[in-house]
């Protein structure tokens, strides 16, 4: 019979395996890419035999959809924060969601470049991809609901209104943290560009109507 501390150890040592190669694979993005990363280089960066990653995951693939869930995850860790409100007629809600979004971007670059690397090369991974990112579209346009139930004006449908924010959100954030911004002459500091979309964002959710 397996003793139940024996198991015990199997399985933190599991979890420490699985850890190090999440880890490892951060690393190894950020340092030559998610194309031309191998498994072994993962592996070998996270000091792991190289059978052992299959042990925790399939594919690359997985991997990486696997850090995407875990991102996610800690995103939603963040809803219970006393900044976190669902009414954007309020500035300062929106302000949250777009501060909570760049911080996210700019802590997980070498991943989300990965993302966007993977979906152009596999249609398979960029369905899983927006499946796993559709929650987040429909809860914002949950959010504008909110001003349209409250009385307010939208330029349009909430959750295509929804998909517009994030575009901008993603795009800006691409554009300074993951490309630089070192093309455009100027470096972003965190606090101007959560200003700057906030402010746009606010004026295009709650100006009159465009026609």
């Amino acid at each position: 019979m397996t003793d139940v501390r024996t198991v015990g150890v199997r399985k933190a040592r599991a979890a420490e395996t699985e850890a190090a190669l999440k880890e490892a694979a951060k690393r190894v993005f950020s340092r030559i890419g998610y194309l031309k990363a191998k498994i072994t280089d993962i592996t070998a960066e996270a000091n792991r035999a190289s059978g052992s990653f299959y042990s925790h995951f399939s594919s690359k693939e997985q991997l990486l959809e696997a850090l995407l869930v875990d991102m996610l995850a800690e995103g939603d860790d963040r809803i219970g924060d006393s900044g976190h409100s669902p009414d954007f007629t309020d500035p300062a809600s929106v302000r949250w969601h777009v501060a909570t979004y760049w911080h996210f971007v700019s802590t997980n670059g070498p991943v989300i470049i990965a993302l966007h690397q993977a979906a152009m090369v596999d249609e398979h991974f960029a369905q899983r991809l927006r499946e796993l990112m559709e929650p987040n579209l429909l809860d914002m346009a949950e959010h504008l609901t909110y001003i349209r139930d409250s009385g307010g004006q939208l330029p349009g449908d909430p959750l295509v209104v929804a998909s517009a924010m994030i575009s901008l959100m993603s795009q800006t954030s691409f554009t300074w943290l993951l490309d630089g911004g070192q093309v455009l002459g100027r470096r972003l500091s965190e606090e101007e560009a959560v200003d700057t979309l906030t402010g746009f964002i606010v004026s295009g959710i709650s100006g009159p109507p465009v026609r």
